[in-house]
């Protein structure tokens, strides 16, 4: 029963995420925001939705572990698994913006993080507080350095015509399926991790952490399919800044997250950061700012094995 709570949680994270971002954008074009601020901050919030339900779900259940490393294992999936599976289909040519703004910013995030959790053991309001202004103070920088049609084609026209009513009526599906879908899939994957054995942090960074991912990996296969520019690093690595600023942040704000479960800050985390890493390595060598076939294989390879390691 326990795997079918988290299916069907997983099931409706997916449907909620999906139609918040549409309603999102359909309201953004009624206050005739811009597409490329649309593109930079409203669908990066939509779309971080579902792990933010999941995290403050399971920091006000009393599953803390679940909250830190739904954050941590989908990091850790945008780019092992996500990237990776994309990278299979097709080569993925980085941007210049790569060394100059996302990867540093990233990094920054990354090692706060662990700086926060590992100096006295919980993610208080305060460093949510400055995890969360961080985060848009690099939104505005973001804004700032580009130019008008980098996002364009991320966001639909067709949604600027879209009636009040229906927006309404979106806004209120993708809310009540991301808040049955956080309670089903924390409820599920505590039930799992007691029914074979292993810790909610294992369950969290890697069923959860997957589950989370599935939006940005379908998105980014299809798009790599049909051989489209729609994907790119610095869409995978803006994901995971807002993963850590948005998420973690503002579920801290809300309730102190402690660290219960030690493995987070021995192991997983340090996982995170060396998926991180090792981006600079690959798009260096041997042939620079594309990220090949082979190189996609690595990083799906490592990915296999974190999970390997994570269940033995």
């Amino acid at each position: 029963m326990s795997i079918l709570w988290v299916i069907l949680g997983l099931i409706l994270l997916v449907v909620g995420g999906d139609f918040l971002v549409k309603a999102s954008v359909a309201l953004s074009f009624k206050f005739n925001i811009s597409k490329m601020v649309i593109g930079m901050t409203v669908v990066s919030f939509a779309t971080s939705a579902p792990e933010l339900l999941v995290s403050l779900q399971a920091a006000l259940t009393g599953s803390p572990a679940i909250a830190i490393n739904n954050v941590v294992g989908s990091n850790i999936a945008n780019i092992g698994l996500v990237l990776g599976i994309t990278a299979l289909i097709g080569p993925i040519v980085v941007d210049k913006s790569f060394y100059k703004l996302n990867w540093p910013a990233m990094m920054m995030f990354s090692f706060v993080l662990y700086y926060f959790l590992n100096n006295d053991g919980v993610l208080t309001r305060l460093e949510g507080i400055i995890l969360f202004v961080v985060l848009v103070a690099f939104i505005i920088v973001l804004i700032k350095n580009s130019k008008q049609d980098v996002v364009s084609e991320d966001v639909d026209d067709k949604l600027a015509a879209v009636s009040n009513g229906k927006i309404l009526l979106w806004l209120s599906i993708g809310a009540l399926a991301l808040y049955y879908g956080s309670v089903w899939l924390v409820d599920g994957a505590k039930e799992l991790a007691m029914a074979i054995g292993v810790s909610d942090a294992v369950i969290a960074v890697t069923v959860i952490a997957i589950g989370t991912s599935v939006p940005e990996l379908a998105a980014s296969v299809i798009a790599a399919a049909k051989q489209e520019k729609a994907l790119s690093l610095g869409n995978l690595i803006g994901s995971n800044i807002f993963n850590i600023g948005s998420v973690l942040g503002l579920t801290s704000i809300i309730k102190d997250i402690p660290v219960t479960d030690v493995k987070i800050l021995e192991n997983d985390i340090f996982w995170m950061i060396a998926f991180a890493a090792v981006l600079v390595l690959l798009i260096l060598i041997p042939k620079q700012m594309q990220i090949s076939r082979y190189k996609g294989l690595l990083l799906v390879v490592g990915y296999c094995s974190f999970i390997y390691m994570a269940f033995s």
